[in-house]
């Protein structure tokens, strides 16, 4: 199916795209089905079994929370992140559950959000099961969803017969050599191929508008981050803010000299964005939660940083990004949980280095050059979150990706667009890697930093 600039760039709550925000899709999506069948009458009870890296990790990721708010009729792009504990904490404590928002219907956590932590379903690591039940103990509905990494979910029928296309992009790429192809054809830019293929399906001026309104909630979870007052993060790591003092720094030194300077905002950015993704705050997904810090890291430093930043550069910035991230996730997977954080933070890494390269005049190839450097420097990189929590290592990890996307982009610029190294043969190495590696190391906290790291 095509991929959209808006289906990698969605609205949603941290701290996971496909722990939280992936099972409050697919929980939502059932409670669709059941209204559309005309059975919500008849359900009395509602079970969902988590597997796989989602029942592994799911607690500290959100994903038994993020299943309540599903159910309840909530979507991540709508739902205001305050009324989550309450909403959760409301039906914990009164042992019911307000099905869609209007049926009231008997709810025990312990049994009716199951996590199981050595058990997955056969399509995808992040693999759930939700079930609903009348009052005599029949199945109303059952049905199998997959979070496929950076919010999307698709049933385990999708999964194993993807629906055919029904309307094509009239400039289709399927690799980044292609994608050359097509700016060659046009005479244009990578975001004029997106361009194109966007407006194909919906209005520019649509476009417009809610890209810059990802660009506002980008610049809005930055301020959040800044300006939070908790000192601590959630959760039992008790891992410190450090987003509000970084700024208070910066603003009481007032330089401008050192040529680290700009880095050192750039630090501050996406510090500010994953830790307010790890708060549960309103998010981003850019293109996983995980990763979420480091495109709107590097896109402040140019729009902050770069004296010929506008709302132009910024649509750019953009689709550009998205056009790398398609590849990504046609060619591999943006999904931690299925070939490691290369997928999550080396995705962004690669999207963040092409966008700031063309917006800063670079040609195709030195964009596609720009991409493969960012992801090039991340394969192998593994998904080991200590205590299943979006903290340690993800949150450092962020800005030092945000970084080397930038210098990314120098280095592409600094040449002519020929290398040794295609993003593709970066890509095929990306997925390869990932299939290799042992789970372990993919979003399970069973190996590496997330057992050699004393959680409190």
């Amino acid at each position: 199916m095509p991929l959209s600039v808006l289906d990698l760039f969605s609205i949603g709550i941290g701290p996971s795209s496909s722990h939280t925000v992936g099972p409050m899709r697919a929980a939502a999506r059932f409670l669709g089905e059941l209204r559309g069948a005309g059975l919500l009458e008849r359900v009395n009870r509602v079970q969902c079994g988590l597997f796989g890296s989602l029942g592994a990790t799911g607690r500290g990721h959100g994903s038994d929370t993020a299943v309540i708010v599903g159910l309840s009729g909530h979507e991540p792009e709508t739902v205001d992140p305050g009324i989550v504990p309450e909403l959760v904490g409301r039906a914990r404590e009164t042992r019911t559950l307000l099905l869609g928002g209007e049926r009231p219907i008997p709810f025990d956590e312990a049994a009716d959000v199951v996590l199981h932590l050595r058990r997955s379903l056969p399509g995808h690591p992040n693999g759930m099961r939700l079930t609903a039940f009348d009052a005599a103990g029949d199945v109303v509905l059952e049905r199998e969803y997959y979070s496929i990494g950076g919010g999307f979910v698709v049933s385990d029928e999708e999964l194993a017969s993807p629906p055919e296309e029904e309307h094509p992009d009239p400039l289709p790429f399927a690799s980044g050599g292609e994608l050359l192809e097509r700016c060659r054809e046009i005479g244009g830019g990578i975001a004029d191929v997106m361009l194109v293929n966007e407006t194909a399906h919906r209005d520019e001026a649509e476009l417009r508008e809610r890209l810059l309104r990802i660009w506002a909630v980008m610049e809005e979870c930055v301020e959040n981050g800044c300006t939070r007052q908790e000192e601590l993060l959630p959760g039992k790591l008790g891992v410190r803010r450090r987003a509000p003092g970084l700024l208070a720094r910066l603003r009481a030194e007032d330089r401008e000299d050192g040529s680290l300077h700009a880095l050192e905002w750039v630090n501050l950015y996406a510090l500010a964005v994953n830790e307010e993704n790890a708060s549960g705050g309103r998010i981003v997904t850019a293109p996983t939660n995980g990763a979420a810090g480091i495109i709107p890291a590097v896109l402040h430093y140019y729009t902050r940083f770069i004296r010929d930043a506008n709302e132009d550069r910024v649509i750019e910035f953009m689709l550009t990004a998205g056009a790398i991230g398609t590849l990504m996730k046609r060619n591999a997977s943006i999904s931690g949980a299925e070939l490691g954080c290369q997928a999550e933070v080396g995705s962004a890494c690669s999207m963040a280095a092409g966008a700031l390269c063309a917006v800063l005049g670079g040609t195709p190839e030195q964009v596609e050059n720009a991409a493969e450097i960012g992801l090039e420097h991340n394969l192998g990189l593994t998904c080991d979150p200590v205590g299943g929590l979006v903290q340690v290592p993800c949150i450092e990890r962020n800005a030092i990706a945000s970084v080397k996307a930038i210098n990314a982009a120098r280095l592409a610029l600094a040449g002519d667009g020929s290398h040794r190294v295609s993003l593709d043969q970066a890509i095929t190495t990306m997925r390869q890697t990932g299939e290799d590696m042992k789970s372990k190391y993919k979003e399970t906290s069973r190996g590496g930093l997330a057992v050699n790291v004393v959680e409190c």
